[in-house]
């Protein structure tokens, strides 16, 4: 391998002669890739496909020992970093221009002690390889609704989905890690080893290392849950968020339903001649008895006169992958969140007005409901700061031509402007996109001043940057 020239964390270049790079290679279960490798394209390309970005290498790692000696190499040479799990992150920090891109997706191992309810994940592990592994015992891991997300960047910025409600955030059944820090080390963080470590992975996002396995408490659910799609006219959006809104007044933890406005895609239980029109969709899952879920259940369903009712008994698995075809890779993507503690007349109105006005067949505005046993974790026990909020807003702007990128950036920016007074104030750190590192200590509130700290003492130089970054803590504040 030549030469190469890569930036470097101060924005300059460093030239990196093919001894070095070849003693890597010799360190290495992994490859290291450079723009002249047949793999290299597939290697940078991520699920967001405004992101070009062209790391200067690409070490490809196949076991933890690969990972430190990939930091190490960063480390001592004062290079850019990226880290790549997924590489489902909207804001394309997974790649890197001109760096270095540490790529965890073939470390995709997941093992399952059934007996003892746990499973040990690695890093490129997607929803799907969890969701296999797991319910092949009749298990499950509390994530996200897309089965092609990685699980480590869900995991470290939040992961909420169908389960939280009754099981929490999927950092909320996190029991430890086997981390990466920026001194090149490995170490373990769990509640009573590095606890502050572990405190601040568990909501911090990438800030701290790179994670080369998480140990999760599992949940029993499945095979099956009652879930499925209720789809109303958009002409009576208004009047079914209302009612969508008092039906979720003490509902069960059990119980999730989202709410998307978007046009209707072309579902084959769907009339042919709603395709293509907005719709209003109430998505819901019932995780626990099927015949509870029927009554639970009953209440959403009732509301107006629908479309389309296709809920029912559904393997849980096969609800998770539900969405997929939807969020496939390579569309452009922008989104904009909000957190909501209620879901106000006036934020309903302005919702339904912003769908009046969708710039694009796939952009869509869907209304997450959180709370319950996620609600019920003190903020201050993780990073992970809103508690509080019963509903995540997420203006998704979705299209495949760069001519529409102006066009749909600015509906998204618009809705969230507007919509601001209604918010919490927090924000969901996975759904922030890369222009918004100025929100990053408003996202995250009362836990920003000990995350400073924590960085401080645990990656001073800032090597891990390419995230919704927390800047190292002053001398004088730090923890």
């Amino acid at each position: 391998m030549p030469a190469h020239s890569l930036t470097t964390l101060a924005a300059g270049r460093r030239t990196i002669d093919p001894s070095a790079i070849e003693a890597l290679a010799s360190q290495i279960r992994g490859s290291i890739l450079d723009a002249n490798d047949e793999a290299y394209d597939d290697a940078r390309a991520i699920w967001n496909g405004m992101i070009d970005r062209r790391p200067g290498l690409i070490i490809r790692c196949m076991a933890a020992a690969d990972v430190a000696a990939a930091v190490r190499f960063a480390r001592d040479n004062g290079l850019l970093v990226s880290v790549r799990g997924g590489g489902h992150g909207i804001a394309g920090n997974a790649v890197c221009d001109g760096g270095l891109m540490i790529d965890l997706s073939q470390m995709k191992a997941v093992r399952v002690e059934a007996a003892a309810q746990r499973a040990w994940v690695e890093p490129g592990a997607t929803l799907a390889d969890v969701d296999a592994a797991t319910q092949a015992f009749g298990l499950m891991v509390p994530t996200g609704i897309n089965s092609t997300t990685g699980i480590a960047g869900l995991t470290l910025g939040g992961g909420f989905g169908w389960t939280t409600r009754k099981f929490g955030l999927t950092l909320d059944n996190l029991s430890s890690v086997e981390i990466v820090t920026a001194d090149g080390e490995l170490r373990r963080a769990s509640a009573t080893q590095e606890p502050d470590l572990f405190w601040a992975l568990r909501g911090g996002g990438g800030n701290f290392g790179v994670v080369t396995a998480f140990e999760f408490r599992l949940q029993k659910l499945g095979p099956q849950v009652l879930s499925g799609l209720v789809v109303h006219p958009f002409s009576e959006a208004g009047k079914v968020l209302k009612e969508y809104r008092a039906a979720l007044e003490g509902s069960p933890d059990e119980l999730t339903c989202w709410a998307v406005m978007r046009k209707a895609p072309p579902l084959p239980f769907l009339p042919a001649e709603w395709h293509g029109k907005e719709v209003l969709v109430l998505a819901m899952c019932y995780c626990g008895d099927i015949a509870e879920g029927e009554k639970a259940t009953k209440r959403l369903r009732s509301i107006g006169t629908p479309i389309a009712d296709v809920v029912g008994p559904t393997p849980f698995t096969a609800w998770q992958q539900a969405f997929d075809p939807l969020l496939a890779a390579g569309a452009r993507n922008y989104w904009k969140s909000h957190d909501f503690i209620d879901l106000s007349d006036a934020a309903i109105e302005l919702l339904v007005g912003a769908v009046g006005h969708l710039p694009g067949p796939e952009c869509e505005i869907f209304i997450a409901h959180v709370g319950g046993a996620a609600g019920r974790v003190p903020a201050a026990a993780t990073a992970f700061p809103q508690r509080a909020s019963h509903f995540v807003m997420n203006v998704h702007a979705r299209w495949r031509e760069p001519s529409m990128d102006q066009s749909c950036i600015r509906w998204a920016r618009d809705l969230f402007n507007a919509a601001r007074p209604h918010s919490a104030g927090t924000a969901y750190i996975n759904f922030m996109p890369a222009d918004e590192g100025d929100r990053v200590q408003e996202a995250y509130g009362a836990s920003y001043s000990r995350l400073a700290g924590l960085k401080r003492r645990y990656d001073p130089s800032n090597l891990f940057r390419m995230n919704q970054n927390v800047a190292p803590a002053a001398d004088s504040a730090a923890a």
